[in-house]
């Protein structure tokens, strides 16, 4: 039984980072393929939704997705917040697996141990389906999160762009200013003027 982790939110200004694990067999992860499960960046959002529900409903297989908002991101910092998510992940799923594989090239200075194997690969949501799954889980929580902003902040455009650094983004930065859910220490290391409104949020 292998999990395969993968995250989505790294590199956006607003909302949270997302972590998450899937641990299936390699029947499943067969399974997992012949559904077309890839890359998330891979697929369409509609599909991405559909595939999500998919996995979550699957028999025989486990997933857990971890949460750091975006103050614990600009308290803590990305590479903390990533290590935290993934030592959560394997404690809740090593009952099920004894290797965890995580999609890169590092393992956030956690090691390996008797009781599990712990390994980073790079392009690994290209490789393993239980990787791609959970970029499929973490990508869709990423996207809930950001429609649920949308809906309260339209102006923003965060459907389309996800938090990310758009020119549109930017803009709405510029003319409406930071939110509660935006990563402040983000935005200074870009140097971008900004109006401080988070007290709306």
């Amino acid at each position: 039984m292998i999990c395969g982790i993968d995250e989505a939110g790294r590199g956006c200004l607003c909302g949270s980072l997302f972590v998450a694990g899937v641990v299936c067999d390699e029947a499943k992860s067969a399974w997992l393929k012949e559904i077309g499960v890839k890359d998330s960046k891979k697929l369409s959002k509609a599909r991405r939704f559909e595939l999500a529900g998919l996995i979550k409903d699957a028999p025989a297989l486990h997933y857990h997705i971890v949460e750091k908002s975006a103050s614990e991101v600009d308290k803590l910092g990305l590479s903390l917040c990533l290590r935290e998510g993934i030592e959560e992940i394997i404690a809740q799923l090593a009952v099920h697996a004894k290797e965890f594989c995580i999609d890169g090239n590092t393992l956030f200075g956690l090691k390996s141990t008797r009781e599990y194997v712990l390994r980073a690969l790079i392009g690994g949501d290209d490789i393993l389906p239980q990787i791609s799954a959970a970029s499929i889980l973490a990508k869709t929580a990423k996207d809930t999160q950001m429609n649920g902003f949308d809906e309260l902040y339209p102006g923003y455009g965060f459907k389309n762009n996800a938090g990310y650094g758009t020119k549109t983004h930017f803009e709405a930065i510029k003319k409406s200013g930071l939110l509660s859910m935006h990563r402040k220490t983000f935005l200074r290391k870009l140097n971008a003027p900004t109006k401080d409104h988070s007290h709306k949020a």
